[in-house]
């Protein structure tokens, strides 16, 4: 496939989520901060997804990647309603509506890529990036019912790249671990029941348990490259970064 053509399926899901957004807010069912909220999400990382696929010179895309795009581009409008449910009530069912397919298709852009053996380090860093922004924008949304510490599950991961950039050796390459794809689907349940309003006298248990597990595998990952930081402050090992404790590229 040539470079051109790679770019159109980034570009394409940037599109769906525009109409997407663009329709719910002819429809009156988001004020102005929400489009702009979505299309930025839309943009930024459509930008960040075409430089990738420039520098690594790619010329096949693979279907693993259009399903991660496709969840990309409900990540889009889902920012857009939880941006708009800041200033006033949103349509819950709709909200909910969007987030089970995007947890969903997590599950799907993985198979894909191992059915296809189209496994790759930009497919993985695009579908991490993916989940991490869903639950930073899902903990927003939550917290406003349950507390601003339910923002700590969105925000766990953001801390530790950022950790990364002042401790080198938290940037070591942490070896694969089933436990990290199983939390990360905890985290994206939780959440989209608490949003759903269904179980409210629970929903703050289910949440508590849900980060308890989080920080655990943070901790597990963290004390790991701690043990092995030596090879991580190498040269050869300090250039790349360790993938966040809550998903696992494989």
């Amino acid at each position: 496939m040539a470079r051109e053509q790679v770019r159109l399926a980034p570009i394409g899901s940037a599109l769906l989520g525009a109409a997407g957004l663009a329709a719910i807010q002819a429809s009156g069912g988001s004020p102005t901060i929400g489009w702009i909220a979505g299309m930025a999400y839309l943009a930024v990382s459509t930008v960040l997804v075409l430089r990738a696929l420039h520098r690594r010179a790619t010329r096949r895309f693979g279907w693993a990647n259009v399903v991660t795009a496709t969840r990309s581009a409900l990540v889009g409008i889902i920012t857009g309603l939880v941006a708009a449910s800041f200033s006033e009530p949103i349509s819950v069912p709709l909200l909910i509506g969007l987030v089970v397919p995007a947890l969903a298709l997590d599950a799907v852009d993985g198979w894909v890529a191992r059915r296809t053996d189209s496994i790759t380090e930009l497919g993985a860093r695009f579908d991490m990036e993916v989940d991490a922004f869903l639950l930073l924008v899902l903990s927003g949304y939550v917290s406003q019912i349950l507390g601003l510490w339910v923002l700590a599950i969105g925000l766990m991961r953001y801390v530790f790249v950022a950790a990364g950039w002042l401790v080198p050796w938290l940037r070591g390459q942490l070896p694969p671990r089933y436990w990290r794809k199983v939390v990360t689907a905890v985290q994206g349940i939780a959440l989209a029941v608490a949003a759903s309003g269904v179980v409210q006298a629970v929903a703050g248990v289910l949440v508590g348990v849900a980060l308890v597990l989080l920080a655990e595998s943070f901790g597990r990952d963290v004390l790991w490259l701690a043990m092995h930081r030596s090879s991580a402050d190498s040269p050869a090992r300090g250039r790349r970064r360790a993938l966040p404790a809550e998903v696992d590229a494989s």
